[in-house]
């Protein structure tokens, strides 16, 4: 009698063991889901300020100026144009990023962030070569060829390509301390879905 007592109460002993350690694996999942969704949220939202920046300069701060300083409508062409341009890798992220579901299976996940940073690798090397060309041609058409500008080829020069010179660097230390930033929280994300693969085996 006494032992089946005894193996009555191991068993649910063990059922309550069970119980617990299913009920602990629960929560280590929703917390590295949490944990997950917040750096995907900081990519997301890092993402659509960039967006928006971008839309300003492009459709509001860049046109005053043109409106405003004798800038030829080449050159304001060619720095819309580029900077159009530069809204594409920009909207494809997004997009990728709006399919982005702790819902789905890790596999399309990780076919998702592989195919982000493709974009994201490929933008950077662009989008330096293209701001770069565009300040040159820029530069080229306004010191060259704009006769309504008066420029002078003196030290009044130094001053505007001195600022402007100045305002790239700032920008390419900005955009390197961003790049670290995200590259941190795409590293989370993959590390994330990395041990969220481990409760689909």
């Amino acid at each position: 009698m006494e032992l089946e007592a005894l193996k009555a109460s191991w068993n649910k002993l063990d059922e309550r063991l069970a119980a617990t350690e299913i009920v602990n694996l629960r929560v280590v999942k929703e917390v590295i889901q949490q944990k997950t969704k917040s750096a995907y949220d900081r990519i997301m939202g890092q993402n659509i300020y960039n967006f928006v920046v971008n839309m300003l300069i492009i459709c509001v701060v860049f046109p005053y100026v043109y409106m405003n300083t004798p800038i030829q409508a080449t050159s304001f062409a060619i720095v819309e144009g580029v900077m159009v341009i530069g809204l594409i890798p920009l909207v494809w992220k997004l997009s990728l990023l709006s399919k982005f579901d702790l819902g789905k299976g890790c596999r399309e996940l990780d076919r998702l962030v592989l195919t982000y940073k493709k974009v994201c690798h490929q933008e950077k090397f662009w989008m330096i070569g293209a701001v770069c060309l565009a300040m040159i041609a820029f530069y080229i058409l306004e010191l060259g060829f704009n006769t309504k500008a008066g420029y002078e080829y003196s030290t009044r020069l130094l001053l505007p390509l001195g600022l402007s010179l100045l305002t790239f660097g700032l920008g390419l230390v900005f955009a390197k301390w961003q790049l670290r930033r995200h590259a941190q929280q795409l590293g989370e994300i993959e590390r994330g879905l990395e041990e969220l693969r481990e409760f689909e085996k």
